[in-house]
């Protein structure tokens, strides 16, 4: 599956949606299936084969934040998605280590009945890159997130593209780190609203210090189909890198102008991405 140019849903439809942050009229979901078929999301095109390829549908979307982060980020995603008839559930990483954020994720995975959809933003990306051979997970889609293949070191790989400024914003006490306010604000939610912009960094998840250093065993995107959403103003992970991993794993790529937390700042597209992923029409 090769990089497609979709059109999304805008911020604003007239006489459907009127979506602003904190106020949102949601669209009916007929309207809104109604309109994914409109826009051709139904169905994926292998751009080397021209060939187009059903989707199994799903039903659950299990979603997993990444570091410097919390559950809370995918809160505007899960209510378009709750919308349009699917069950969406947050996964509260410890982001201690790999393992500890895999068991997280399954104990989730577990819970869900029938196919999911298992998503990732960031660190999360190396987290669904094992878990996703979960039984249940049917597809997987990446949102400017790592995609590390099994056993890679992703630190050396990362290192052959531009350095992200955020990098220089990590402090270190106690074991643990986190994003100062001014990397946080700058690079990591560039373009969120200032004052929820705050509050996010309020509740940014704290990581081990040996997070990052966690390596799969496995990489289920090599499995199963994959979608991929590049942030293409990111300052946290190189553009070029997720481009790069996009096409190694010949996911279904969406191009978003947007900056590392691009499930706060562009929801509908995000959505939009994962309705493609569940099959849903």
């Amino acid at each position: 599956m090769g990089l497609e140019k979709w059109s999304v849903l805008p911020l604003k439809c007239e006489g459907h949606i009127d979506v602003r942050i904190g106020r949102a009229r949601l669209m009916d979901r007929r309207i809104f299936s109604s309109t994914l078929v409109a826009l051709g999301l139904a169905t994926v095109t292998d751009a080397a084969f021209g060939e187009e390829k059903p989707l199994a549908g799903a039903n659950n979307v299990v979603l997993v934040h990444g570091a410097y982060a919390d559950g809370s980020c995918w809160i505007d995603v899960i209510r378009l998605l709750q919308d349009a008839g699917l069950q969406a559930t947050a996964v509260q990483n410890p982001l201690t280590s790999l393992a500890d954020d895999v068991a997280a994720t399954n104990r989730i995975l577990d819970l869900q009945k029938g196919p999911t959809v298992l998503v990732a933003h960031s660190w999360g990306g190396t987290v669904i890159s094992e878990a996703g051979m979960h039984p249940q997970v049917r597809s997987l889609v990446y949102i400017a997130a790592r995609a590390p293949d099994a056993g890679e070191d992703f630190a050396a790989l990362a290192k052959r593209f531009p350095a992200p400024p955020a990098s220089a914003g990590v402090v270190h006490a106690g074991g643990f780190a986190q994003l100062n306010e001014e990397a946080f604000l700058r690079d990591f939610a560039g373009d969120v609203p200032a004052e929820k912009a705050r509050t996010l960094y309020a509740v940014q998840g704290r990581i081990g210090d040996t997070l990052f250093s966690g390596k799969t065993k496995v990489a289920a995107w090599r499995r199963k189909p994959t979608w991929y959403a590049v942030s293409t103003e990111d300052r946290t992970i190189a553009p070029e890198l997720q481009r790069f991993l996009a096409k190694r794993m010949k996911a279904t790529t969406k191009e978003i102008p947007a900056s590392h937390l691009s499930p706060v700042s562009h929801p509908w597209e995000v959505a939009n991405l994962i309705l493609a992923a569940a099959g849903r029409a």
